[in-house]
């Protein structure tokens, strides 16, 4: 299987601080890989590493065949990357601000024309190509800076958290897009801290504290990262008794999901030992990404030395 991104024990440090920890990354081209975890995890420096822009301090790693610290120049030649504030030109228009990306990738003549029609049609801005960017909406400006982040036609695309502060119809419509392209053969590396667009991904890194804790599908992440049975449990008052099922021998862990309790025993027995605890008959449940996010940190913390 062809890899768009390899890396080995890839680490970065600012002064005393590890801001990535040793990371090994595999991902395959063509698909959508979501770079999942919350503030300060490490994915945005992780992705500046990826991209050239930030030197690694120890490790290796290899970017479409490119060598993240000899090479860097080379990368930024073949990739495209979109960063969390949009580098976009309010006052000019879509069509001018796509004309100016276009020319610092070299682009000229029918070619530059070409993109610069395509990356409309994609952004799915044709109705407002002459409009001032300072004008449009900020899930408009996205889209803009998706098309500005494609004109070059690369093989490999970041996406910084671009979907902060739009709205979720703009969210959902973005991924549609990235999905299209990954189909195509364009691979996507995308950092969020949104569940329900890391499950459109094909495979995710879930980051904590510069860590990466886990690397595969959704899917695969549901079947095999929980250590034991998810069940729901609706009871009255969700806050008032987390603590106690916490402290109870055969709770590994417990967290408030709206109105109910989603707790993960150790085993069948304890299901039922958890039902004559509370009074309350628990429900078997599949696993969200949420609950494999909680079960890995809390397993991360468990391995933390004291």
């Amino acid at each position: 299987m062809p890899y768009a991104v390899i890396t080995q024990d890839l680490t970065r440090r600012f002064g005393n601080f590890t801001a990535v920890d040793r990371i090994n990354l595999a991902i395959p081209t063509g698909i959508v890989c979501g770079f999942l975890g919350p503030n300060g995890a490490g994915k945005t420096t992780a992705m500046r590493m990826l991209c050239g822009i930030l030197e690694p301090t120890s490790g290796s790693g290899k970017v479409l065949g490119f060598d993240i610290a000899t090479q860097s120049e080379l990368i930024k030649q073949h990739i495209g990357y979109m960063s969390q504030k949009f580098s976009l030109y309010d006052d000019l228009t879509v069509w001018e601000n796509l004309n100016f990306y276009a020319g610092l990738y070299n682009l000229s003549g029918s070619t530059k024309h070409q993109r610069i029609k395509e990356m409309i049609e994609l952004a799915q801005l044709k109705e407002r190509q002459d409009q001032l960017v300072g004008t449009l909406s900020l899930g408009f400006k996205q889209r803009l800076a998706l098309g500005c982040a494609l004109i070059s036609h690369p093989k490999l695309v970041f996406l910084d958290e671009p979907t902060s502060g739009v709205s979720p119809a703009s969210r959902r419509a973005f991924f549609n897009i990235i999905q299209d392209l990954a189909s195509q053969g364009t691979t996507v590396i995308v950092t969020t801290h949104f569940m329900e667009e890391a499950e459109r991904c094909q495979q995710i890194a879930f980051f904590s504290r510069g860590k990466l804790l886990a690397l595969a599908s959704p899917d695969e992440l549901k079947q095999t990262s929980l250590e034991g049975i998810l069940l729901e449990l609706i009871v009255p008052d969700p806050l008032g008794i987390i603590d106690d099922l916490l402290d109870l021998p055969f709770v590994k862990n417990c967290s408030i999901h709206g109105s109910s309790l989603h707790v993960l025993v150790k085993d069948q027995a304890s299901t039922q030992q958890l039902a004559a605890y509370t009074g309350v008959q628990p429900q078997l449940i599949v696993p969200t990404l949420d609950d494999v996010f909680i079960a890995l940190a809390k397993r991360q913390e468990s391995e933390v030395p004291a």
